[in-house]
C-alpha cells in the first residue's frame, strides 16, 4: 500500500510581473504544507508587490491553509498592496464561500482577471 504525504502534494512556482508576484499553488494547502506556502511567500514576494495567487490547481484547502493566505493579505496590507485568489475550484472555493472570505481576499475566475484588477489599483492609486 502506498500513501502519499500531503507535504509532497503541495506544488508551488511564481513569477514576478511589474508590481506583482504572482504565485501558483497547486495540490492540497492544509496543516501540513501550510508552512512551506508561508515560507515560499516570504521567499519570493518583493516588499510592496500585490499578491496574486494561482490555485486552479489547488484540489484542497483547509481553515489552516486559509490562516496562510489570511496572513499574507495582512502582510501585503502592510505594505500598501494586495491579495487576490484566481480561479478556485471545487472544495477550495466552497470553502471560501462558506466562511465569506471575498471582502478581504477578492476571488476572480481567472488569473488573467485578477492581474488586471491589481494594474487597474496601480493605475488609480
Amino acid at each position: 500500500m502506498t500513501v502519499r504525504s500531503s507535504a509532497a502534494s503541495l506544488t508551488l512556482s511564481h513569477r514576478h510581473l511589474p508590481g506583482t508576484s504572482l504565485i501558483t499553488v497547486g495540490g492540497e494547502l492544509d496543516l501540513a504544507t501550510g508552512g512551506r506556502l508561508a515560507a515560499y511567500i516570504d521567499r519570493v514576494r518583493r516588499p510592496g508587490d500585490h499578491l496574486v495567487f494561482d490555485l486552479t490547481e489547488l484540489s484542497f484547502l483547509d481553515c489552516s491553509g486559509l490562516r496562510v493566505l489570511i496572513s499574507s493579505a495582512r502582510q501585503a496590507a502592510a505594505d500598501d498592496a494586495g491579495v487576490r485568489l484566481a480561479g478556485v475550484r471545487g472544495i477550495p472555493a466552497r470553502l471560501l464561500e462558506i466562511v465569506r472570505i471575498h471582502a478581504l481576499l477578492p476571488v476572480y475566475n481567472t488569473v488573467e482577471r485578477a492581474l488586471a484588477a491589481v494594474l487597474t489599483v496601480a493605475w488609480t492609486g
